[in-house]
This record gives C-alpha cells, sequence and structure tokens, in this order.
C-alpha cells in the first residue's frame, strides 16, 4: 500500500511539474506608466533598466537623474543636478561592475558614479562638444557627440574610467553624418551601430579598423535610442510630424544589412519618445517631450505600444 502511495505522490509531482513547464510565464503586476518627475523643465531623456528592475532616467533640463524600480509608479530623484557640473545629462548605462555612467549633454563631460550615487569621475571632451548617448565594449565606452558628429572613447575596466579620446571624426563618415546620437554595441564586442538622424541612416563601425559604412536596409532605419538584442535592433524613430515609433530590424551576421520587421504603434500626441530599455517582457520608452520642450509635468516613461 505505501508503495502505491508514493507511486501515486510521484505521478501528481510529475504531472504537476509538467503542467507548470508548458504554461507560459507571467510577470508580476508592473505599472504601464511611470512618473519620472514633476518638476517643471526637467524634461526627461535617458533610460537604463537593470536586470532587478531599477529603472533610471536623466533630465536633459536639469541634469538631475530620477531611479526606482518597475514594480513601482513612481520614480524618486537619486543624483540632483548641479553639484558636481552635470546641469544636462541624456544618455545613462551601467557597466558590468555596477557602476553608473551618464553623458552629460552640452557639459561635454562624461560621469561615473558608484551604486550610491558617489561620483567616481568626470572626464571631459572637447569644448562645445554634446555627449548624447554611449556603449560598452569589454574595455571600453564609446560616446557620440551630437554637436561635432564624432566619437569618442575612454578605457574602461574595473580599475575605473580613462579619459575621452577623439576616436573617429566627422571627416572619417561618410556619407558625413549631422546629428549622430543612438548607438550600441554587438554582442562580439568588435562592431559598433550609430544612428544618424540627420540623414536617416544607421552606420556599423568596425572597432579594429575603424571603418565606417552605413548599414544598406530596406526603408528608413536611424532613430535616437537604440537597443541589441541577438541580431534584433529596436530604434525609437522620429517619422515626423511627431510620429515617433520604435522600429525593430534584423540584421545579417555581418551588422551590414537590416531588413525591417515592424513599427510599435506611435507614442502619444506630444510626448516625443526619445530613448528605450528593456524590462523583461517589456519594452519603454522615455516621454521627453522634446518637441513642446520644457514640456508640460507630469513627465512619464510607458511602455512602448503594440510592440515586444
Amino acid at each position: 500500500m505505501r508503495k502505491l502511495i508514493v507511486l501515486a505522490v510521484l505521478a501528481i509531482t510529475s504531472t504537476t511539474s509538467t503542467a507548470a513547464a508548458a504554461r507560459p510565464w507571467h510577470e508580476p503586476h508592473r505599472p504601464s506608466t511611470y512618473v519620472v518627475s514633476e518638476t517643471p523643465g526637467d524634461t526627461p531623456e535617458g533610460i537604463e533598466v537593470t536586470r532587478d528592475g531599477t529603472i533610471y532616467v536623466t533630465s536633459v533640463g536639469t541634469g538631475a537623474v530620477y531611479r526606482g524600480s518597475a514594480r513601482s509608479a513612481r520614480l524618486q530623484l537619486f543624483l540632483p543636478p548641479g553639484s558636481d557640473g552635470r546641469t544636462q545629462a541624456t544618455g545613462i548605462h551601467v557597466d558590468r561592475w555596477g557602476r553608473i555612467l551618464v553623458a552629460g549633454a552640452s557639459t561635454g563631460r562624461l560621469f561615473q558614479y558608484d551604486a550610491r550615487g558617489r561620483l567616481l569621475a568626470s572626464r571631459s571632451a572637447a569644448a562645445g562638444s554634446f555627449l548624447n548617448d554611449f556603449a560598452f565594449t569589454k574595455d571600453a565606452v564609446y560616446v557620440t557627440d551630437s554637436a561635432h558628429n564624432q566619437i569618442w572613447r575612454a578605457p574602461l575596466t574595473r580599475h575605473g574610467l580613462g579619459e575621452l579620446e577623439p576616436w573617429i571624426t566627422r571627416d572619417q563618415i561618410s556619407p558625413k553624418p549631422y546629428f549622430l546620437n543612438g548607438i550600441v554595441s554587438t554582442p562580439d564586442g568588435r562592431t559598433l551601430l550609430v544612428g544618424e538622424q540627420g540623414q536617416d541612416l544607421t552606420y556599423r563601425v568596425d572597432i579594429a579598423s575603424r571603418v565606417v559604412r552605413p548599414v544598406e536596409a530596406d526603408g528608413v532605419l536611424s532613430g535616437d535610442g537604440y537597443l541589441l538584442e541577438g541580431h534584433h535592433l529596436y530604434v525609437v524613430h522620429n517619422a515626423g510630424n511627431g510620429r515617433y515609433v520604435t522600429r525593430l530590424a534584423r540584421l545579417d551576421r555581418t551588422w551590414s544589412k537590416a531588413t525591417i520587421l515592424a513599427d510599435s504603434a506611435p507614442g502619444a500626441a506630444g510626448t516625443t519618445p526619445t530613448t528605450i530599455a528593456r524590462d523583461r517582457g517589456r519594452l519603454l520608452w522615455v516621454n521627453s517631450q522634446l518637441d513642446h520642450a520644457p514640456g508640460t509635468p507630469p513627465y512619464t516613461v510607458s511602455v512602448v505600444p503594440g510592440l515586444n
């Protein structure tokens, strides 16, 4: 009898486990919209979401950095503006050592902080630079300069952030860029994909040779925020007349050709989505209101409509 009971329990356990494995995994409840700030003039721009669901959002209007949880609808002020020269902020990412890097826009500086918000380093580019976004490889960070339309590089190791140096200038890029913006590195760390909004294209940059070529695409592929997952590239694209969408493209194995797969639904009128990040099964974008800057509080982040 005892043997039969044990066998029955094992059968039930096996059936339950199989059924559980077959069921789709569901996200715990997460808000569809997050309030970043209600401070007039903040104008959010950059976003990062870490694996544990921590959200960081920058303010290009004031330089503030906000932080919160993907499970809570409100972010809190994390880095107040101005005290360390950070009067504007655009791109923000967390490196593999858990340090937070922030592009300082027209301050021409790249800032590095620890997880508690303590300033670790501040690196300056040339006067008049507008440091917009950046991407990591295993030993460096590459930063787009939307004023000089060039790419800066700084060494990045577990010991810290090195000095910024000009890496590729505008004269080395063809066709010549007019507004470099979004940037990502490929998983193998050998290639950069860089957005150019003036001519609506994406450049493929070979890191070893510094050769720059446009990606061949079967449609317009350019934008502000870039997110690369495998060979799928998500781009926050300005399609004109206030119509902002996230465009999804698939790149070939050499990162030279792209096929446009889908567009999200447009952002709500006047929201001007800029940058994008992944939160598990969802995509989030920043509603900057840049088309109507400084915009009207509250400033928000929301789920990209109609695209995962």
